[in-house]
């Protein structure tokens, strides 16, 4: 089987950062091409996918079932505010900043420092959030690499 690496959690749909990465991780698993060390949805409560929904109370088993009928990322977006006001600029910012920077000088510092370990990584200073090891995992630089 030959598995696809999901778009960069810094994939931004309508100013959105993530939804992108959360949404092709759906379509690759339904086709079988999502290795299955993925997180996905709600299997662990930290997981990206998890906090995504629970910020913008969205349901992730109906944005499952929206995904896979098709749609672009901006149709699947808008779908999940369908009975509600589009998250404002403001909205945007604070979720973007959080998600971008998730894992640096925060609770979920620890799980950084325990996966470079793992990874052979733990001298590497441009690893800093969940996105850089995303980005590190997945054969990309991290953005903010020097």
């Amino acid at each position: 089987m030959s598995y696809q690496i999901p778009v960069s959690d810094y994939e931004e749909t309508s100013g959105i950062v993530f939804f992108a990465r959360m949404v092709d991780k759906i379509r690759l698993h339904a086709a079988g091409k999502l290795a299955p060390d993925y997180l996905r949805g709600f299997m662990d409560q930290t997981c990206l996918d998890a906090r995504f929904c629970r910020f913008w109370e969205v349901d992730y088993d109906q944005l499952v079932v929206r995904t896979l009928e098709g749609g672009t990322n901006e149709e699947l977006l808008a779908w999940c505010f369908r009975d509600r006001k589009f998250p404002n600029d403001e909205q945007i910012l604070v979720w973007n900043s959080f998600l971008i920077k998730r894992g640096w000088r925060d609770s979920g510092s620890p799980g950084i420092i325990e996966a470079k370990a793992a990874n052979g990584w733990q001298d590497r200073n441009d690893i800093q959030t969940y996105v850089d090891l995303h980005d590190m995992d997945e054969g990309r630089q991290p953005r903010f690499s020097s």
